[in-house]
């Protein structure tokens, strides 16, 4: 594991070979799986299963509250009064700078995110998607021009 300054890391699970870069912070209950690269400003909450092979870029933020609220009947919540939901990322997934996964178990496989995009849905495998909301932009299965 490679892990850059001012990260935070509590009760979570990192596998092997994982590279963490800066002002990252992952929560309890989290898991990365191996061989990922998390890059830098990057926040992975609470319920986020993240497997193996997986590009996170830059400043990509995970919800895991769908209807997030500071109070119930005039009291301050507390973990009793909120539910985590899960978000699964599929081994082999890139996610673009930049990006905010929702919640709703969240299942992506080898596809790619393009930057500054918000992801609320399923999405199918070997796809890249961009913007806000996320919009199919081409499958990765169907080969494609090279650039010149």
């Amino acid at each position: 594991m490679k892990l850059s300054k001012f990260i935070n890391l509590y009760g979570c699970t990192i596998g092997d070979n994982v590279k963490i870069g800066a002002f990252v912070e992952i929560q309890k209950n989290a898991f990365v799986g191996n061989n990922c690269k998390i890059s830098s400003h990057t926040f992975i909450c609470e319920g986020v299963t993240i497997e193996d092979d997986v590009f996170i870029g830059h400043s990509v933020t995970f919800i895991n509250d769908a209807y997030p609220r500071a109070t119930t009947d005039g009291k301050l919540q507390t973990e009793a009064d909120w539910n985590v939901e899960k978000t699964l990322v599929k081994k082999g997934a890139s996610i673009g700078s930049g990006t905010t996964i929702l919640v709703k178990s969240f299942h992506w496989r080898k596809r790619d995110s393009g930057c500054r995009q918000c992801c609320h849905q399923r999405r199918c495998a070997n796809t890249v998607v961009a913007g806000n909301p996320a919009r199919f932009l081409r499958d990765l299965r169907v080969p494609s021009a090279s650039p010149r």
